[in-house]
């Protein structure tokens, strides 16, 4: 897969993923305003009801006080015309908020009657109680709003019922605004006003009147037409906090699923670049291999063609010399062969160490010897400096031979010019540390932390002149930590590279 297609699935990846975040936030957001719209429709039924129950109250109670118009209003309940219209009107009037509606007192006057205690003397009897009653209502116009609420605990118990009837039960704030005196006349059951006049008494502890001022939800009280002697205000302090606390369960939810999603889609796009990487590697190590075989093939068909040239089979030396180079190059080949199986072990979790007591100063020495040959061809040098006062660890003698050499061969290989290498060893803590240090090319931080996986090597072009597969620093890693020890790598571009190995003293044989 190329890198415009990983691209593109990773740009529909992450559009998808916008998508699914932007519809969750506007569904939740939609849901939120929902129940804030049907909250406030709760409030605004709760409300109108309160004022119908007030008035309704008021109407009963002057009612209550007249003892011949209730007679008549009993009266009035058999009443019955000859068409049966009356009955129907009856009974729309006393499901009303008034017992005097004027529609009802027009039909009472248009309509014949059977019934005999509706004479047209009642009749105008009832008219005149409905001219009293305006009288009534006209004269209360002028009565100050807070003297018309029957008692402030009454009031409040109303308020209360009216809200939880209807599933309305978080905390608010209450008052009954006076038209007449410009400011609230109640405030949360307390008065606040004196007998003097439009006077905020002292002990109120409600003072701010600029929530309910600016409140949306208020309703008119003793309203008739545009005379309003005042308003029924209600402010909610903890709207917002108890929308979304309605939809915390959805916001919850929403937010593990989307995390999954994002979860998943991130290590998706991981994945996919971890592999095109691995791929990359692989294409790497593969044209590596075939530079590295191509080589030594070439050379070892020059060689077996020249001995069997007449010319070089009856000279023995030559011979000999001819002979000696394909050895040495089939060797060559057989090493690296060995590198890719060793590897190969170690997927398959088949290594198993022969454990026993060695003396690291002797494989150390024994690596720079062979090394150095190599490195004095490029007029560098190799220095030990073994420190360890105790160099006896516990350890597969062949192994560890083979990381020191590929840490050497390394610092040799990633040496432009005249390399410089030294090898140091210390007593550490319960165990051996060897340190291995070259003023090579170096390595950037990116590479430090590549550098122990399978295939990977430094970039250096496609000029083959850093030979081998990429496999030398994961056999290393692998190695140690096999040993139950640790390798650490400190490097700066351009200034070489420093690979610190950690030998425990002892070591778990299975």
């Amino acid at each position: 897969m190329d890198k415009k297609s990983i691209y593109l699935i990773i740009s529909m990846m992450a559009l998808a993923v916008l998508g699914i975040v932007v519809l969750q936030s506007y569904w939740i957001n939609w849901s939120i305003q929902l129940g804030k719209d049907q909250f406030e429709i709760n409030v605004q039924e709760a409300l109108n009801s309160i004022s119908e129950k007030l008035v309704q109250e008021e109407e009963n109670e002057y009612i209550s006080q007249s003892n011949g118009l209730r007679i008549e209003i009993n009266a009035e309940e058999k009443f019955k015309t000859k068409n049966g219209e009356a009955i129907n009107i009856k009974r729309n009037v006393k499901s009303s908020s008034s017992f005097w509606d004027e529609e009802y007192i027009r039909n009472v006057h248009e309509n014949d009657c059977d019934c005999p205690n509706c004479t047209k003397e009642k009749q105008k009897l009832r008219a005149d109680k409905m001219v009293q009653w305006e009288r009534v209502l006209t004269e209360k116009s002028f009565v100050d709003i807070e003297k018309r609420i029957p008692g402030l605990l009454h009031f409040e118990k109303l308020i209360d019922q009216e809200f939880k009837s209807r599933g309305i039960r978080t905390d608010f704030n209450y008052g009954v605004y006076s038209t007449k005196r410009n400011c609230f006349v109640i405030k949360d059951g307390n008065f606040q006003i004196d007998d003097m006049g439009p006077k905020v008494l002292v002990n109120n502890p409600y003072s701010a009147d600029n929530n309910l001022m600016n409140s949306d939800f208020k309703v008119p009280l003793y309203s008739r037409g545009i005379n309003t002697p005042g308003y029924l205000v209600v402010y909610f302090p903890y709207l917002n906090s108890m929308a979304w606390k309605a939809a915390w369960k959805t916001l919850l939810l929403a937010f593990v699923f989307i995390s999954i999603i994002l979860l998943c889609f991130v290590y998706s796009v991981q994945v996919i670049i971890r592999q095109k990487k691995i791929s990359e590697m692989k294409t790497d190590f593969i044209n590596n291999m075939t530079h590295e075989f191509k080589t030594p093939i070439a050379t070892i068909s020059l060689a077996a063609d020249s001995i069997t040239s007449p010319m070089i089979s009856g000279n023995a030396s030559k011979v000999n010399r001819f002979a000696d180079i394909i050895k040495q190059e089939n060797k060559r080949m057989l090493s690296q062969v060995e590198k890719v199986l060793q590897m190969a072990k170690f997927d398959n979790e088949n290594l198993k160490l022969k454990v026993t007591e060695l003396d690291i100063h002797g494989l150390i020495e024994e690596a720079v010897s062979n090394v150095s040959l190599q490195v004095e061809q490029r007029n560098g040098h190799v220095s030990t400096l073994l420190e360890a006062k105790n160099p006896i660890i516990m350890g597969d003698k062949t192994h560890i031979s083979s990381m020191i050499h590929n840490l050497l061969d390394n610092a040799n290989k990633y040496s432009p010019k005249n390399p410089t290498i030294s090898v140091s060893t210390r007593n550490v803590r319960n165990g051996v540390e060897v340190i291995v240090t070259d003023k090579g090319i170096g390595m950037t931080s990116e590479a430090k932390k590549h550098i122990f996986d399978k295939f990977y090597r430094v970039h250096t072009g496609n000029l083959h002149d850093v030979k081998g597969f990429g496999l030398g620093l994961s056999y290393v890693k692998a190695l140690m930590t096999a040993h139950n020890g640790t390798v650490n790598v400190q490097s700066e571009l351009g200034k070489g590279s420093t690979f610190s190995l950690y030998f425990p003293f002892m070591q778990t044989v299975e």
